[in-house]
């Protein structure tokens, strides 16, 4: 029995359908929206919970396994097997270099008077080639892995060692910018509760730092933090978003393009929780939001940490369609993005998850493929740590055809979810 009184869903002997539906109601999701989700009816739903339908096959156990967000297959089937085999979905394996981010995270240096802070400027300029070195690199975790140890401790000591109230402040603000840089590191690996360790400290930063970019960028990364929690969640990714958004509206007059891109981007997000809602009227109208202010920045312009910029507006679309379950619209929307406008490699590689996602949802599996193919030229780092990505490549390793199994096999090994 779990701690709430409840049945232990990772406990012998419950059935898939009894699995299910305590995993549902963790969720605080209904019948109604997981079938929604799903594309079934909440009578089919029902009658999986209660043993009156078998257990679904494997694309639809990918499906149920993808909305509900488990650990793994094993914690939705009971098949111990799956878990032997370490076939993750939305946390993926744990970077050789996480112990020491989280290291340096957790440390509490109490004699730092041991050690001058290097001046605040040069702790910035590391952090802005930082940034620069993700969007370049194929493999952005390792690069990040390497820098961050010693660019948390440097930014830590640089605000303990303020000699004035405005020194200090602007200090706050580059750590609670390090700590973003930290949750891009720490994201979808198996290490949660470090991950809110990190939103917590970054928004305590910026707070302090009484700067409007860094606490815009603090709150777009605690608001998918909580989003990415589920449905339960939502409420609380909102009401980040908002808040934020209300802070920040005095200050758009004569805001930087910093700061108007981070407001673009707080937009974007609250369409983005409207769409995991199913609501396309308020997405679509936050897009639509978003895009204005994107208009107003230089065409070149693209924010170091968010990448919101013009490029970027079509990859969102296709965003939204796909968590709207829109496939048709889906691939209208990939059509009309230039994903090579998209400088970043890990932000590319998204994009394409997010077509590859569009194009499963329109019936183009052959298409859904190619596309994850080119996510993982982008950014192997990014397609190996992504759910979506993963689901997909599994399901299709079932597939009817020899020739979308072989392809399929091949990217599952490449991403680490199958032996070679």
């Amino acid at each position: 029995m779990s701690d709430e009184g409840t049945p232990d869903p990772y406990a012998e002997p419950l059935v898939f359908g009894q699995r299910m539906q305590i995993l549902r109601e963790r969720r605080g999701m209904t019948r109604t929206v997981l079938a929604g989700l799903l594309g079934m009816s909440p009578s089919w739903v029902k009658q999986i919970e209660s043993g009156r339908l078998r257990t679904p096959k494997l694309p639809m156990i990918l499906r149920i396994a993808e909305v509900l967000r488990v650990r793994s297959l094993s914690d939705l089937t009971g098949d111990q097997s799956m878990a032997a085999a370490d076939v993750t979905l939305f946390t993926g394996p744990g970077h050789p270099r996480l112990p020491a981010v989280a290291a340096a995270v957790n440390a509490y240096p109490v004699g730092y008077r041991d050690r001058e802070a290097p001046p605040r400027e040069h702790v910035a300029a590391r952090l802005a080639r930082a940034w620069a070195a993700r969007h370049q690199a194929r493999n952005h975790r390792e690069v990040l892995g390497q820098l961050l140890p010693g660019l948390i401790q440097d930014a830590q000591l640089s605000v303990r060692q303020a000699e004035s109230a405005a020194d200090r402040r602007a200090a706050q603000a580059v750590l609670s910018e390090v700590y973003s840089l930290t949750q891009f590191f720490v994201a979808y690996q198996p290490a949660a509760s470090l991950l809110w360790r990190i939103a917590e400290r970054s928004m305590v930063a910026a707070q302090e730092s009484e700067d409007a970019h860094a606490i815009g960028v603090a709150a777009w990364l605690a608001a998918q933090a909580h989003r990415d929690s589920g449905p339960a969640h939502f409420d609380a990714a909102d009401d980040v978003t908002m808040a934020t958004l209300e802070y920040l509206a005095p200050r758009l007059q004569d805001a930087t393009d910093d700061v108007l891109a981070i407001v673009g981007a707080l937009e974007f997000e609250a369409g983005y929780t409207a769409a995991r809602r199913g609501d396309a009227g308020s997405a679509w109208g936050w897009w639509d939001k978003a895009r204005a202010k994107a208009r107003r920045l230089p065409a070149d312009y693209y924010h170091p940490v968010t990448s919101f910029s013009q490029a970027i507006m079509g990859a969102h679309a296709v965003t939204v369609a796909v968590e709207l379950h829109a496939g048709g619209e889906s691939v209208r929307q990939a059509a009309a993005a230039d994903a090579t406008a998209i400088p970043s490699r890990p932000r590319r590689s998204r994009h394409r998850i997010e077509e590859a996602r569009g194009y499963q949802l329109d019936g183009q599996p052959e298409a859904a493929l190619a596309t994850l193919d080119k996510a993982f030229e982008a950014a192997p780092e990014t397609i190996r740590y992504n759910g979506y990505a993963r689901r997909i490549v599994l399901e299709e390793t079932e597939a009817k055809s020899p020739e979308r199994r072989r392809r399929a096999s091949e990217l599952a090994v490449k991403i680490g979810l199958l032996a070679a």
